[in-house]
């Protein structure tokens, strides 16, 4: 990892507050440019495979249906759908990326401590984690608009704020699971029951494939406390253009209270285990 513009390495001096988050982000994208190949299964082509699943075959169920135009605001299946699958790939690779690989930076390859040891405090190594997802979410969903697009699932350019919702909703994500990874000794048991427990329903049931209306009344209330329907919610009124000022605004202070949340937590968790 080199930054002789943002560090003293000759002098052993810390780098400025945003500088050492910049430098921990640039040893995340020097590993990722030789290593990215592994990344493009679950960044990419697990969302293309749910667009052409769900968005294109089994839309074309949908849209064939009687009550399809009353349950997506009479669009078709596939532009309704597209904004969320967008806000499902960022969370989703947010789960991921803040579960084994932060485990693995504390205990198997104890990258976080190397990275600490030297003028990087470990709230940097924190914040800058959290600042590469981001990085990484932006840039696999761009692509995902890009294969959208091919597929006639973009009705305008709201979908460049459908991809910001989506990182918003994947960084909330990523913060929280960090801070909870960060507490982990071992894995056992727990990242298995995280994603089975919180991710796959969370992605099932937060108004991805149906609204959540549809939902018995009792179940509702647990959609509505997670931060994909609040990502899915303005993701789509971006990308269909049915903006509600007020609705816009809580989603997005409910995501933001959960990034907060997250970030101080990982910062205060990573400090605990990383200084000496």
């Amino acid at each position: 990892m080199t930054g002789p513009a943002l560090a003293h390495p000759s002098t052993g001096a810390a780098p400025g507050p945003v500088c050492g988050v910049l430098l921990v982000v640039e040893h995340n994208w020097v590993w990722y440019r030789k290593n990215w190949r592994a990344s493009v299964v679950s960044s990419v082509l697990q969302p293309l495979l749910f667009l052409l699943a769900f968005g294109v075959g089994f839309g074309a169920l949908v849209d064939g249906g009687g009550n399809a135009a009353a349950a997506t605001g009479c669009v078709d299946y596939l532009v309704w759908l597209a904004p969320a699958l967008l806000a499902v790939s960022a969370v989703q690779t947010a789960a991921f990326e803040s579960t084994y690989p932060v485990l693995s930076g504390f205990k198997w390859q104890r990258v976080f401590h190397a990275i600490a040891a030297g003028p990087i405090s470990p709230a940097q190594v924190a914040l800058g984690h959290l600042l590469w997802l981001a990085i990484r979410m932006a840039g696999a969903g761009a692509i995902y608009v890009g294969v959208i697009a091919i597929f006639g699932g973009v009705s305008g350019p709201g979908i460049v704020v459908s991809l910001l919702a989506a990182v918003l909703a994947g960084s909330a994500v990523a913060a929280l699971v960090t801070a909870f990874a960060a507490t982990l000794e071992n894995e056992g048991t727990a990242f298995t029951a995280l994603f089975r427990f919180v991710v796959i329903p969370m992605t099932l049931f937060s108004g991805t494939f149906f609204p959540v209306d549809r939902l018995p009344a009792w179940v509702q209330p647990l959609a509505w406390i997670s931060p994909l329907w609040h990502g899915t919610e303005l993701a789509r009124a971006a990308a269909l253009d049915r903006w509600h000022p007020l609705a816009a605004l809580g989603h997005t202070a409910y995501l933001l209270a959960l990034l907060a949340l997250g970030g101080v937590l990982a910062v205060r968790l990573f400090t605990r285990r990383l200084e000496p």
